[in-house]
């Protein structure tokens, strides 16, 4: 681990499967200390499911034949899908006693959206929202993750930016958070099973597209918001760019 530039944070630069990555974290010994995680994803794409989606809303066929893992975090939510220099994941864990702590679930993780909004402000995204209010409902939100906006949530206009879930525990709470590069939505929805959403059909996504499912406009992926040249940038290279603006916004 290493210090947060100007901060009091703890860095751990966590590169593994994204099933590891969903294991239990940070270590005991570092569970009184405020901990950041910069999230890499190696080896298969995987889609995540929330803590309370049933494991059959998964194609099982479909993931097997395109080597996709089937993992389970431990905090509620819709899927998503991570891959390789796909997405910008930041973990945090933040002890009870810590000054950021708040008992308040729904104002818990704003300070954590704010980070987030600073950050991708400093790289040229203008006009961010977060999310203060409780979770945004829609037909979709139950089954794919970024399809509703909760608390502490970033938006550009009516389009998620950052994705944001919690785990609390007697000794603090652990935030994912998450901005994918591109908004993808069939990448989602091509793995559920048959019946597992209303519309449309697996077999209308499959090809790319969910044009007809309303999933297209719910979500944005930061390419889209750069400025060039960031915006040109190699997918590695873009988020290395984004993490380093995110450690510089910790507060």
């Amino acid at each position: 681990m290493t210090a947060a530039p100007g901060g009091d944070w703890s860095i751990e630069r966590r590169a593994e499967t994204a099933r590891v990555l969903h294991q239990p974290w940070p270590e005991r010994a570092a569970l009184e200390n405020r901990v950041v995680g910069l999230c890499a994803v190696l080896g298969p794409r995987a889609i995540v499911l929330g803590s309370t989606q049933d494991a059959d809303v998964v194609d099982a066929h479909r993931v097997a034949r395109h080597g996709v893992d089937v993992v389970r975090r431990s905090s509620g939510g819709g899927a998503v899908v991570v891959a390789p220099a796909a997405q910008v994941w930041l973990e945090v864990w933040l002890p009870r006693h810590d000054p950021l702590w708040d008992d308040d679930v729904i104002a818990s993780s704003w300070w954590l959206g704010e980070t987030w909004a600073r950050g991708l402000e400093g790289l040229g995204v203008p006009n961010l929202l977060v999310h203060r209010g409780r979770a945004t409902r829609t037909d979709w939100s139950d089954m794919v993750c970024f399809a509703g906006v909760g608390p502490g949530e970033v938006t550009s206009g009516a389009a998620k930016v950052v994705g944001i879930a919690q785990r609390r525990t007697r000794a603090g709470a652990r935030f994912a958070s998450l901005a994918l590069l591109s908004w993808d939505p069939a990448s989602v929805l091509s793995l559920l099973a048959p019946g597992a959403h209303r519309a449309p059909p697996a077999d209308d996504v499959s090809g790319g597209t969910a044009a007809s499912s309303g999933l297209d406009e719910v979500a944005v992926g930061v390419r889209r918001l750069f400025p060039p040249p960031l915006c040109d940038l190699e997918d590695g290279a873009l988020v290395g760019a984004v993490e380093d603006a995110l450690l510089s916004a910790l507060p």
